[in-house]
This record gives C-alpha cells, structure tokens and sequence, in this order.
C-alpha cells in the first residue's frame, strides 16, 4: 500500500466545524465534486442510503437555521447539503451518515472551504425541516451540512469549556483496556 502523504494526514487532522461563512457562493464546479465525494462514501452493505438535497435558497436555509437556536449560525450559510436517508434500518443508518457527512467535511477543506454540521433536533424541528425541504413524511432527515468560503472558524455562539483535545494516553490503550504501550 502506498505512503499516505503527510500533507493528506494533516489537512484531515484539521477539518473543524465552521460556524461562519463568507456570503461568496459555492461554485457548481466544488458543489458537483462534493456530490461526488458524497455519491462513493462507503455504506452499510453498499446500501447507499441517502439523497441529498442540495439548498441554495437563503430563504429556506434560514427557516432551517431558525429551528432552534443552536443552528441559528446556519443563516448566513452559502449551500447547505442535506442528508436524507431510506429509514428502513436506523442503526447502519446512523453509521452511515456519519460516514458521509465527515467526507463532505474532509472534502470541503480539501476545495479550500469550510463545513458545518447542523442537526435539525428534535422530531418536530425534524419534521419541520422536512416540510421546508419537501421531503417525505416516511424518509428519515435529521441534518445539513453546510458549505461555504470560511469567515471565521471561532463560535459565533461564545467559547467552549471543552475547547482543545484530550492527551493521547487518556484515550488510548494497547492490547487491552487500561494497557499502557
């Protein structure tokens, strides 16, 4: 198998949550390659799950945005890409999704742009979202991704208490649980 290079390695390393963008759009060009990215995500079985619904109307990303106020920085989004599932089996599901939506992050980054995760809530805020989008009652929609130029990578919501990472040797254990290397 070939070396990953380590520039690969770092721009992976430092995907992070953008909560604020540019008003400058996401160019067709970069939103086909993330459709793309998001098309050959690997899935459950090869089940392929998802649609997406790509969302460049202002109006509906923030009626999304307004939901509740933890996404509210969802308003000034450009594009916002929302996942939308089968539903048929939520457990390879969930998986799934998380799959698809870290590539779309990954792959955001590598265009040289940012990406956000906004979970719509609880099922009234899901069904609502759903209503906006036109997406059927049965199918399964918990989340957008937003995409755009970076503005800022700080919270607009304020700072964090848990900001930072957690030291390697809390978090890792070698051939067993609680083993040091």
């Amino acid at each position: 198998m070939a070396q990953v290079p380590s520039d690969v390695v770092e721009l992976v390393r430092t995907v992070r949550q953008v909560r604020q963008f540019t008003p400058e759009p996401v160019s067709k060009d970069a939103v086909d390659q993330l459709l793309e990215v998001a098309r050959w995500s690997g899935s459950s079985t090869n089940s392929q799950p998802w649609r997406f619904v790509v969302v460049d109307d202002k109006e509906k990303i923030r009626k999304i945005a307004m939901l509740r106020d933890r996404i509210n920085w969802l308003a000034d989004a450009p594009l916002a890409i929302a996942i939308v599932l089968d539903g048929k089996n939520p457990m390879s599901e969930s998986y799934d999704e998380g799959r698809v939506t870290e590539r779309l992050l990954i792959a955001a980054r590598a265009l040289g742009l940012g990406g956000g995760v906004a979970w719509y809530g609880e099922e009234s805020h899901r069904s609502e979202a759903k209503r906006i989008l036109g997406i059927p009652d049965e199918l399964l929609a918990r989340q957008v991704v937003a995409i755009g130029h970076v503005k800022s990578l700080e919270d607009p919501r304020g700072p964090r208490n848990n900001a930072g990472r957690k030291p390697l040797a809390e978090l890792v254990s070698y051939n067993g649980w609680g083993q040091p290397r």
